[in-house]
């Protein structure tokens, strides 16, 4: 007999129906106990040796699954491998680009697919900067610029992973005083919390010496799925009035544009390649958009930064963050010589980056807003991937 008759049957003796009403709730209770039990192994989050660098160390792979979304991270670079959302029939395809082993990361460390990149994401001039006094050279590889703390940043690096949740892992990178030119051992750590349809990213630093950082996870999208073509009919919105233009070699000039009456200006929903064509200098110099937008939310305040819409599988994904910038990439420089994921090779405008940060170049333009970090205390960033269906 079902649960809700034994409750109601009021024909049994009093003794008897009390009986039945303590059995029926000590059933139920049973039964959500035996569901969050449930909810909690489906959300154990599984780890295994995914490769070994050429010293020999071991790097693993962790598999995240909410139920709506299924993450892969792994601990060289702190990176996102795939993401497997579902389109508008519930079907599943991974929507970032990336390899399907660790070899082919190594044997191209430059496209950053999915890294954290720092100490400093993006760019500094030239690799050098001044901080109380002092002046530092980061190296150079990138236009006669420094990109992503140069060679051998972040990215690059092995970090280790702990599992600190039913659904979240945490990486862990200590960078002593000193390497790539930087002052200061820098202690971060970055955690990615997955939520039913959001990966939540957390970032937190701590230096022994003044010194910048700027942190960002460099995943390269594609909503209709990675082996899908180019992204050009993607509609995106940035919620952003301005942004700041650069010189021909990536950096900026330090002043900040209006988008309006622009090729810049996703302040409504707008196909990625609509105008990307069009006669611009700024769009001449970087062959489509790599350029940081300036958020209109409020910096250390958890805020929407950018929507994309793929109309043709109806996915979508929302971005968060409490960072003042969005450096938007089109992936101009995606040339067809690289074999991703799925074996299909990756041409250009195949995926778009949508990475969170303050401003390229800070450290030389005092009316941007500042990346200094210094002893005491912390450097703290939140992003969300929000992913849905529309």
């Amino acid at each position: 007999m079902p649960i809700y008759e034994l409750i109601g049957k009021e024909d049994a003796a009093p003794e008897h129906n009390i009986c039945i009403r303590g059995s029926a709730l000590l059933s139920v209770a049973v039964l959500v106990i035996m569901a969050m039990f449930s909810s909690y192994v489906k959300a154990e989050v599984k780890t295994a040796v995914w490769g070994h660098m050429p010293s020999g160390m071991s790097v693993n792979i962790y598999t995240l699954d909410s139920g709506k979304l299924k993450v892969q991270l792994t601990e060289y670079g702190a990176r996102i491998v795939s993401v497997y959302a579902p389109d508008r029939e519930g079907k599943q395809a991974d929507v970032v680009l990336g390899y399907d082993s660790l070899a082919q990361y190594l044997n191209n460390p430059e496209t950053y697919f999915g890294a954290i990149v720092g100490r400093y994401g993006n760019r500094i001039a030239k690799g050098a900067f001044s901080l109380e006094g002092a002046t530092y050279q980061i190296p150079i590889n990138n236009k006669g610029n420094a990109l992503h703390g140069g060679p051998g940043g972040f990215s690059s690096k092995v970090w280790q992973g702990k599992v600190v949740g039913p659904n979240a892992v945490e990486f862990t990178l200590i960078s002593p005083d000193g390497e790539m030119g930087f002052p200061g051992t820098l202690t971060v750590h970055v955690r990615y919390t997955l939520t039913a349809n959001r990966l939540e990213i957390n970032y937190r630093a701590s230096t022994t010496k003044t010194t910048v950082v700027n942190l960002t996870n460099h995943s390269y999208f594609n909503l209709a799925g990675e082996a899908s073509g180019d992204i050009l009919r993607q509609k995106l919105r940035i919620d952003a009035d301005g942004f700041t233009p650069i010189d021909p070699t990536f950096i900026p000039t330090g002043a900040v544009t209006k988008v309006k009456d622009s090729p810049f200006d996703f302040t409504s929903l707008t196909p990625i390649g609509e105008r990307i064509g069009l006669k611009d200098v700024q769009l001449g110099y970087a062959g489509g958009y790599d350029h940081n937008f300036v958020l209109t939310g409020k910096s250390g305040t958890l805020h929407e930064a950018a929507y994309v819409l793929d109309t043709a599988s109806g996915r979508t994904l929302t971005v968060l963050t409490k960072e003042p910038g969005l450096q938007f990439y089109s992936g101009n420089f995606l040339d067809g010589t690289l074999r991703g994921f799925s074996g299909v090779i990756y041409q250009k405008h195949a995926g778009f980056c949508l990475e969170t940060q303050h401003f390229p170049d800070s450290p030389n333009h005092s009316n941007f807003p500042s990346t200094e970090l210094k002893v005491g205390s912390e450097y703290r960033s939140e992003t969300i991937f929000a992913f849905g269906v529309e």
